[in-house]
């Protein structure tokens, strides 16, 4: 009965899971996996708007009690003395910005009887991006009133975020907006229900939220200003009173399990639940995030984290998510950078594009293809593209790009793409890393994690080679539920988050290392890239592209010589 546990629970785009760990070595012992029953793989559409994405908050319940459930009794039958008591804390991770429009009483409208198909009414999911007018227009209206605050979150504001969504809504729906007392995130919204106070005026709200998405800072007094807010729509103002003043860490204690889910789960009433985070800060501590250490989170998106001390000074780097004090461990900065589509890129490749000569199944599709394309020499398939089928996050924040495909022929083959893909999104997380260190944040290794880090070996040999740097990979396949369990123990007392890290995470045996030939040709194609992402992704660009196409065929036929120095 010596024995401490803790639980995490990570809320994805398609599912939910929970990790029961060991805290005295991390040891996982229990975990489940909800896949959300309601609309497409749990997205809830509108053909009429491609930009739609909504979520049913019922989908969220549900999955809590499946997975804490699943969790313990995989525990109890993989541990012979274990006991749900020795669950000290409880920690959520969730997907945002993923805003809920809530009742006064803390239930959110798509709960209500009378909202449930109105999809105005539902979570609106963090790649919902109906709302890039309204993003555009906070960010004019920033960089004219309030520049300093527009700083720390790149500069441009994001049609993923909190305050787009919610003036949207209003605009698109006004009955649903005068329906909603308050709005919450979802990262917000699960340690509530899980303590009980559900009260959008005291429900404790998470910084990581709060800083990144909330353009909330004690520098600036919280939220923005209601001058501000007003001018966007006098209601954001009044909103503003039915918000919150304070947000916090992490690692604080949000409160103890309430007596109703302390029954329904199976876990002691007052056990510790940490405030919430979003999945890719959390992630980033599971996966042994610490100074100089870039944390790649590779999914159907990417989520780049890095900490810098608050004890020194940062400068404000233009194009990121955000820096927010606290957002990932207590006495950081977090810096937050990211891609808009990685994975969901493959899959939409795969799933649209590929014959059936490579598989008959998209998973064998793409082991297939991972064969044919690991013979290759970088720049061999004559291909370069842009990485924007979703738009760009980081560093030019605007989802109204597209992607683009330069340089095939009549004999361009589906394993060529598929490489030419996976090289534009190395080529735009070299992006991100030139501009975080242009700021003079030293990026000295990259900490990977995440279903392609660790299926992908191809993949992950590219990125080595386009980044130049050694690209290690987290031990734990569920960083994000790890971290969240390492907040839920922090928050019982169990230790600093530092401490549990050190017990709690590794990276595997194998590290993908650079090779120089590989990196030189690589070096080369990015100035093409560059001059792509800079053609088509910035209005200030002048400049002449002719070049490009020839210079992919002369690098493409200088790579296919049989005497070339060998590659991958």
């Amino acid at each position: 009965m010596n024995k401490r546990y803790a639980l995490g629970i990570d809320y994805g785009t398609n599912s939910c899971r929970s990790l029961l760990i060991d805290l005295s070595d991390g040891r996982e012992i229990g975990s489940a996996v909800f896949n959300y029953p309601s609309g497409e793989s749990g997205i809830l559409t509108d053909s009429r708007d491609p930009n739609v994405a909504r979520q049913n908050p019922q989908d969220y319940l549900d999955g809590l009690d499946a997975v804490v459930r699943g969790a313990l009794q995989q525990a109890a039958s993989n541990i012979a003395d274990f006991d749900a008591s020795q669950v000290v804390g409880i920690g959520v991770d969730t997907t945002g910005s993923t805003v809920i429009p809530l009742h006064c009483d803390g239930t959110p409208l798509g709960l209500l009887p009378e909202f449930k198909d109105n999809l105005n009414a539902m979570v609106w999911l963090w790649k919902d991006h109906t709302s890039h007018e309204e993003a555009a227009e906070i960010t004019k209206l920033g960089l004219e009133m309030r520049p300093e605050i527009m700083d720390k979150c790149g500069g441009i504001y994001s049609s993923e975020w909190w305050w787009s969504k919610i003036l949207h809504l209003r605009r698109c729906d006004p009955a649903v907006f005068h329906s909603a007392f308050s709005f919450v995130e979802h990262c917000d919204w699960i340690p509530a229900v899980l303590t009980g106070n559900s009260d959008p005026l005291t429900l404790k709200r998470g910084v990581c939220s709060a800083g990144h998405k909330a353009m909330f800072s004690t520098q600036w007094g919280g939220l923005p200003a209601k001058e501000f807010l007003a001018k966007l729509d006098p209601l954001l103002a009044d909103l503003r009173d039915r918000l919150y003043s304070e947000a916090h860490v992490a690692d604080t204690k949000a409160g103890g399990l309430c007596a109703e889910w302390s029954k329904r789960l199976g876990l002691n009433e007052g056990t510790a639940v940490a405030v919430g985070a979003f999945d890719a800060h959390m992630g980033a501590v599971g996966a042994g995030i610490k100074e100089g250490t870039l944390v790649k989170i590779l999914g159907t998106s990417t989520c780049d984290l890095m900490i810098a001390p608050t004890s020194k000074p940062l400068a404000d780097i233009p194009g990121v998510c955000g820096i927010v004090n606290g957002s990932v461990m207590r006495d950081y900065y977090g810096i937050e950078a990211g891609q808009s589509a990685v994975g969901d890129i493959f899959l939409w490749f795969v799933n649209h594009l590929v014959p059936e000569s490579y598989g008959a199944t998209p998973d064998e599709k793409f082991a297939n293809m991972e064969k044919a394309l690991s013979g290759m020499k970088p720049g061999a398939t004559g291909l370069l593209a842009l990485d924007w089928n979703n738009g760009n996050r980081t560093i030019l924040v605007d989802h109204r790009l597209t992607g683009l495909l330069l340089g095939q022929t009549l004999y361009t083959e589906a394993h060529e793409i598929y490489r030419a893909y996976i090289e534009a999104t190395a080529f735009g997380a070299l992006t991100i890393i030139n501009r975080i260190e242009a700021y003079g944040v030293p990026v000295k290794e990259v900490i990977n994690t995440g279903g392609l880090s660790i299926k992908n070996e191809a993949l992950m040999q590219i990125y080595a080679d386009i980044l130049g740097r050694p690209m290690k990979v987290s031990r734990s396949e569920q960083t994000c539920a790890l971290g969240a369990a390492i907040f839920g123990a922090a928050a019982a007392g169990a230790g600093t988050v530092a401490d549990i890290q050190s017990k709690v995470t590794a990276t595997r045996e194998k590290t993908y290392h650079p090779i120089a030939g590989n990196h030189a040709v690589y070096r080369e194609l990015h100035d093409l890239y560059r001059a792509l992402h800079d053609a088509f992704g910035t209005a200030e660009w002048n400049g002449k592209l002719g070049h490009v196409m020839k210079q992919l065929l002369e690098i493409r036929d200088r790579q296919r010589q049989p005497g070339h120095a060998s590659s991958d």
